[in-house]
């Protein structure tokens, strides 16, 4: 078969797994929040559905679609309908270039790196549109709160973006990978030869992580005290199925990015049997910490939460910056 007929075959397929692969989390993280919201807070979680809780998905799944699909009066239509394939679209499009293996990636471009902070910032513009076109001021407030909160956040995540990329010298994820083979010393987080303050970089990038897919304790847009359901509350059914779904399928990136700007991706941390099993071990490592501080830490106040970020770290990754930059030069080549 030739190139014009093979490629447009295997996009394809690299569609459809994404899909499936974004479903499949978006379900059962929910289910495996719940369980562990309960084991945490030592009260039952979701157990009536299926054995032991496990068709609870399938439920919801099936409760959400049955739900109508409500359009309240007065708002802008098309940008209501349209705000949740917004939310959703960036972060399936940024899974498109994470290296789940060595030759597991849908699309190894050079400029991986920048393709997924590029498409990040169209969430926050979805968000802002679900919230506007909602005609709700619980809904734009809470929007408001959203942009704020990720525009502060956005600042430090890509300082420390910028310091990996100094050290590893590529945008190419698959190839930042490659330059962690071996001991899980070279991995990025262990790499304090190049950046004494490379274990500080990492927590930053994950502070940021949790509030840029607004996880507890930075969970302003759905503060449920005072904003209802935040920048989601007219939405219904499938519609605000899709807004959960979307912050799975973040949550699942933003995990997948640090593995590999940190964590040495599909590397072994024994320098051997490298491979997918790898990768997944440590991502789900990840999320299930996300999920472990949500349940742990009390949501934050607002100013506190902007204050965390201009006040502390923004100067900090902006020291690890010009470390890792001070490092490099002084370094013998």
């Amino acid at each position: 078969m030739s190139l014009l007929t093979t490629e447009p075959i295997r996009l394809l397929v690299a569609l459809v797994a994404i899909l499936g692969f974004v479903g499949l989390n978006a379900a059962y993280l929910v289910l495996a929040e719940r369980k562990g919201a309960g084991r945490i807070q030592n009260r039952p979680g979701p157990n009536e559905a299926g054995y032991g809780g496990w068709l609870q998905p399938v439920a919801d799944v099936l409760k959400l679609f049955s739900k109508q699909l409500i359009v309240p009066p007065g708002t802008d239509t098309l940008l209501f309908r349209l705000a949740p394939l917004l939310v959703l679209c960036p972060a399936m499009v940024g899974l498109a270039v994470v290296p789940f293996g060595e030759t597991l990636v849908a699309r190894d471009l050079n400029v991986g790196l920048l393709l997924v902070f590029a498409l990040g910032s169209i969430n926050v513009l979805a968000i802002m549109l679900s919230g506007w076109s909602s005609r709700n001021k619980y809904a734009i407030i809470s929007a408001a709160r959203v942009v704020s909160q990720n525009v502060a956040y956005e600042i430090p995540m890509l300082l420390v973006a910028i310091t990996v990329l100094m050290v590893s010298g590529t945008m190419n994820l698959n190839e930042i990978v490659r330059q962690q083979a071996g001991w899980f010393w070279h991995w990025n987080v262990c790499r304090l030869d190049l950046n004494p303050l490379m274990p500080v970089t990492f927590v930053i990038y994950f502070i940021c992580m949790l509030a840029e897919t607004n996880r507890a304790p930075f969970d302003m847009a759905e503060a449920e005290s005072e904003l209802v359901a935040g920048a989601f509350t007219e939405y219904a059914g499938m519609g605000f199925g899709v807004f959960f779904m979307a912050e799975y399928a973040n949550i699942v990136l933003g995990c997948c990015v640090g593995v590999v700007l940190f964590l040495g991706g599909w590397q072994s941390p024994f320098g051997a049997w490298s491979g997918v099993g790898w990768f997944l071990v440590k991502l789900y490592a990840l999320i299930f910490t996300v999920i472990w501080v949500r349940w742990t830490f009390p949501r934050t106040q607002f100013y506190r939460l902007l204050n965390l970020s201009w006040k502390i770290l923004i100067p900090v990754s902006l020291a690890t910056l010009v470390l890792a930059s001070a490092v490099l030069k002084l370094r013998p080549s």
